[in-house]
C-alpha cells in the first residue's frame, strides 16, 4: 500500500511538471519567410481588408474572433487547398490564433511558406491583444 501511494505521489508530480512545462512553452517570435506584426499593424491590415486565418479549434472561433476571419483550424483544415481558397500565394495573408502561448499560428505560418506563399504575416500576439485592444470580434451563435 505504501508503495503504491508513492508510486502515485510520483506519477501525479511528473504530470504537474509536464503541464508547467507545455503551459510555460511560448510561441517562437519569428517565423523564417514570414514578419510578425504587432496588433497596431494586424488592425491596419483589418482596415485594409487583407484576409486574416484563424487557425484555431471550432469552440474558440464560435467564441470569438476577428470579423471576416477565415476558419481553417491548423489540425484539420489548414492545407495548401483551402489556403489557396483564400488568397493566391502572392497575395497577403495574416495568420493567428490563441496568442503567445499557442502554437498554431507559427505552424501554419510555416507551413504556408513551405507551400509558397510570398506574403505571411504572422500575428503572434492573436486573439487576447486583439481583444484587449478593444477591436472588433465577432462570435458564432450555436
Amino acid at each position: 500500500m505504501i508503495r503504491h501511494n508513492s508510486l502515485l505521489l510520483l506519477f501525479m508530480a511528473l504530470c504537474c511538471m509536464v503541464s508547467a512545462a507545455y503551459a510555460d512553452q511560448l510561441a517562437p517570435e519569428h517565423i523564417n519567410g514570414t514578419q510578425t506584426i504587432d496588433t497596431v499593424t494586424a488592425k491596419s491590415f483589418f482596415d485594409r481588408g487583407i484576409p486574416f486565418i484563424d487557425v484555431r479549434g471550432l469552440e474558440n472561433f464560435n467564441a470569438g474572433h476577428i470579423p471576416g476571419a477565415h476558419h481553417l483550424p491548423v489540425k484539420s483544415d489548414f492545407n495548401e487547398q483551402n489556403l489557396h481558397a483564400v488568397a493566391k500565394q502572392n497575395e497577403p495573408i495574416v495568420i493567428y490564433c490563441n496568442g503567445i502561448h499557442c502554437m498554431g499560428s507559427s505552424v501554419a505560418a510555416q507551413k504556408a511558406v513551405d507551400w509558397g506563399w510570398t506574403k505571411v504575416f504572422y500575428y503572434r500576439e492573436g486573439i487576447p491583444a486583439w481583444k484587449q485592444n478593444d477591436h472588433p470580434i465577432q462570435t458564432v451563435s450555436p
